[in-house]
C-alpha cells in the first residue's frame, strides 16, 4: 500500500510517501519521495521556537511540499476532465480551515483542478508538539483525506521516532525487512531523547508501548540548548555544544569544571537534568572570562554527564526487562558521541538501531511507517469522523 504523511509538529514542514508491504512478521518499505523544508534560520533570533510563526511557515509550505512530494513520487499531476470534475465541498473545507484561512482557496484550486492521487492513506502527526503548528498539518491532512475519500490514520510523533530507524535504508526496493519481528526483535526498548522529550519506552510488540523512565523536568534537548544560552551559543545549541566538545582535548587528570550525574544511582528508570543544567550556571558564574578553552571544556563535560546518565539507565532498564533491541530516536541522536556510545554496546545478544543523522530530526517517512503499522491494527478513521480529532500537544503512549 502507498501512504502519504505529513509532520508539522514543530518547525520543520514535511510530507513523505513510502510504499509498503509484508504486514508486521515482515515489513517492508520503499521511500518513493520525501520533502522537508526547515524554518530554523526564521527561529533563531528567538533562541528557540516561536510557535505562531512556526504555524504561519506551515501554512504557506504544506502545498507546495505536497505538490513536490507528489511529482517525486511518480504521481503526474493530472488535470481533471470535465466528466472527472466534482463539487468540492468549499464550506466543510473553509470550517476546517478556518484558522488557516491563507490556505483554503489555494487548496481548493488544486484539489478542484487535478486527479486523486494513487494512495492509500492518509497519516499525519497528532502530537506531541507545539499545539499551533500540530494542527495546521492536522487540518491539512483532514482536507486531504475528505476531497480524495482516504483513510486518515493519527500517528504518534514519538511512535514515529521509534521507527524512525527504517527510513535509513532509504529508496531501496524492498530490499530492507526488520529480521523476524516476533522472534528476533521483541522485547524492544526505545531511547527517545529530543528536545521536548527523554523517555525509555518498553515495546513488547508493534503498538505495545510502556514508558518506564522518562525525565522529571527538563528534557535532553532542552538542556543542551540552555546550557549552548549560558556559553554565548547560538540556537540550536546542540550541534554548537558537540562541535566545541570534539575540539576539546581531554588530560589524564580530571576536569576543573567536574559536573554531577544526577539520579545516576537512583532505583528507577527516571531521568534529571535541572541539576545539571544549574551546576553549569553556576560554574560559568564563577569564571571571570569565558575563553574558547574554557567553552570547549564545560561543553566537553556537560556532553559527557548527559551520557554517562542516559547510558547507564538504559543499561538497566536492559538487563531488567531482558531486552533483545535497543532502539534510538530523536534529534539528540544525531550527537556523535551519542551514536557511539550505544553502537558500542552491539552484541549477539543485543541489536541496536540508530537511525541516519538525516532521520533523527523531525521527518515525515517515520510518520509514514508507524501510521503504516497503526493502518494494520485498523487504528485509522474515515474522513467524516476523522474531522472530530484533535491535535493534542500532551500526546503521551
Amino acid at each position: 500500500m502507498k501512504i502519504l504523511a505529513i509532520e508539522t509538529s514543530c518547525d520543520e514542514t514535511a510530507i513523505s510517501i513510502i510504499e509498503a508491504k509484508g504486514g508486521v512478521k515482515n515489513p517492508e518499505f520503499k521511500i518513493l519521495a520525501e520533502t522537508i523544508i526547515s524554518q530554523i534560520n526564521i527561529h533563531k533570533e528567538y533562541g528557540g521556537v516561536f510557535p505562531a510563526l512556526a504555524k504561519r511557515e506551515h501554512s504557506r509550505n504544506l502545498l507546495p511540499v505536497l505538490k513536490k512530494t507528489l511529482t517525486g513520487a511518480g504521481f503526474e499531476l493530472k488535470v481533471k476532465s470535465s466528466k472527472l470534475k466534482v463539487n468540492i465541498k468549499r464550506e466543510q473545507i473553509s470550517k476546517i480551515l478556518e484558522k488557516e484561512s491563507e490556505m483554503i482557496e489555494p487548496l481548493i484550486n488544486f484539489l478542484e483542478k487535478y486527479e486523486i492521487p494513487k494512495i492509500d492513506a492518509v497519516a499525519v502527526t497528532q502530537g506531541p508538539g507545539l499545539e499551533p503548528a500540530l494542527w495546521t498539518g492536522l487540518n491539512f491532512a483532514k482536507v486531504l483525506s475528505l476531497v480524495w475519500d482516504k483513510p486518515f490514520v493519527p500517528v504518534n510523533h514519538m511512535e514515529g521516532h521509534l521507527f524512525a530507524f527504517f527510513a535509513s535504508q532509504k529508496k531501496q526496493n524492498f530490499q530492507f525487512s526488520i529480521f523476524n519481528f516476533q522472534k528476533n526483535f521483541f522485547p524492544a526498548l526505545g531511547l527517545l531523547v529530543s528536545g521536548g522529550h527523554t523517555e525509555l519506552v518498553l515495546m513488547k510488540d508493534i503498538g505495545k508501548y510502556k514508558i518506564v523512565g522518562q525525565t522529571r523536568d527538563d528534557a535532553v534537548g532542552e538542556a543542551y540548548d540552555k546550557v549552548a544560552r549560558m556559553l554565548g551559543l547560538s540556537y540550536p545549541g546542540g550541534p554548537e555544544i558537540s562541535k566545541l566538545s570534539e575540539q576539546y582535548k581531554p588530560k589524564k587528570m580530571a576536569s576543573k569544571y567536574k559536573l554531577p550525574r544526577p539520579m545516576l544511582n537512583t532505583p528507577d528508570y527516571d531521568f534529571s537534568f535541572s541539576g545539571l543544567k544549574t551546576a553549569v550556571l553556576y560554574t560559568v558564574k564563577n569564571i571571570p572570562k569565558l575563553t574558547p578553552k574554557i567553552k570547549q571544556e564545560i561543553s566537553y563535560e556537560f556532553e559527557q554527564a548527559v551520557v554517562d546518565v542516559l547510558l547507564h539507565k538504559t543499561k538497566k532498564a536492559i538487563e531488567k526487562y531482558k531486552i533483545k533491541t535497543l532502539i534510538l530516536g530523536g534529534g539528540v541522536v544525531a550527537n556523535k558521541k551519542i551514536r557511539k556510545t550505544f553502537q558500542d554496546m552491539g552484541s549477539e545478544k543485543l541489536n541496536i538501531l540508530i537511525p541516519d543523522i538525516e532521520y533523527t530530526g523531525d521527518n515525515a517517512t517515520m510518520i509514514a511507517v508507524a501510521g503504516y503499522f497503526r493502518f494494520l491494527d485498523k487504528k485509522y478513521l474515515q474522513p467524516e469522523k476523522a474531522l472530530k480529532i484533535k491535535a493534542n500537544g500532551n500526546l503521551n503512549f
